[in-house]
């Protein structure tokens, strides 16, 4: 099976400085792939050059089969960008963005019109398409982007921070609509995002860059079996120390053994101490 996005050795120098450094990566179809890191990573460099809004200095990119310098067109047909920031034309209303993205994208009049009620009604925003996107809920943008984002029917999505500066119940909601769009429509999709959470919910395989590299890649349950599943945290000063087990139950035999137990404790490990351990840095 050929491989919906593949990096091969892939790097990217600004002014004499490499952001990312001899990266490769594949993701296969169908897949939900989650990129963690700390700012100045390179994730967000990562997903320009993988969208054709910027070159490889070096190394190979495929996306969908075509070669992202050689045939940027053809990558550009076959994915759907969420980015962080909003995008969408503000003193448009819903129905016109949508309009203009399909024109954009060339689709015949009447295919895109009903798909773009369709989008819009799977995206909850049916009674919304003669309202002005400035008038909206900023969960509600995030959800015309996604639309618009799947209007010329992409075979992969990528969403740069999805969910940022939205409150939990609205996150939660897109939450699920990520994860019906993938099992419904069996589409790939590459997330960055800052939220631990939901990356556990999301993503069936995790990758955790820090000054450029990849240092970490694989199912959470592999992170676990690697890493550790529980921990000992001791405390000192103002802070914590983290031993890790390869079981809470080993974790908390240790814990029993100690003749002073006092400012010690134990719990299961989760993944932001994981990435804690990887990259000595918290995911701001």
């Amino acid at each position: 099976m050929v491989a919906a996005v593949s990096l091969a050795n892939v790097h990217k120098v600004y002014n004499n400085t490499c952001v990312v450094n001899d990266l490769s990566l594949t993701i296969e179809p169908g897949e939900i792939f989650g990129l963690l890191g700390p700012n100045g990573a390179g994730k967000s460099t990562t997903i320009r050059m993988l969208t054709t809004l910027a070159q490889q200095t070096q190394g190979d990119i495929v996306v969908a089969g075509y070669d992202v310098r050689l045939q940027a067109a053809q990558v550009r047909s076959e994915i759907g960008v969420v980015l962080q920031q909003v995008s969408v034309d503000m003193d448009m209303t819903v129905w016109e963005n949508m309009e203009f993205h399909g024109r954009m994208h060339h689709i015949p009049a009447a295919k895109r019109q009903a798909d773009i009620r369709r989008w819009l009604d799977y995206m909850g925003l049916s009674d919304r398409t003669s309202d002005k996107v400035k008038t909206l809920s900023g969960g509600l943008k995030r959800r015309l982007q996604i639309a618009r984002a799947l209007l010329h029917n992409p075979s992969i999505l990528f969403l740069d921070e999805p969910t940022v500066g939205l409150d939990p119940q609205t996150r939660r909601r897109l939450w699920e609509i990520i994860r019906e769009l993938n099992k419904s429509q069996g589409m790939t999709m590459l997330l960055t995002t800052h939220y631990m959470e939901e990356v556990e919910y999301l993503c069936d395989r995790i990758g955790i860059m820090d000054q450029g590299k990849l240092i970490e890649s694989g199912t959470l349950q592999e992170l676990h079996q690697k890493h550790g599943k529980g921990i000992v945290m001791k405390q000192k000063g103002d802070r914590w120390d983290y031993l890790f087990f390869p079981t809470l139950s080993e974790a908390n035999q240790y814990l029993d053994a100690q003749p002073d137990k006092t400012g010690m404790m134990t719990r299961p490990a989760n993944l932001e101490d994981i990435f804690v351990e990887l990259t000595g840095r918290n995911l701001d």
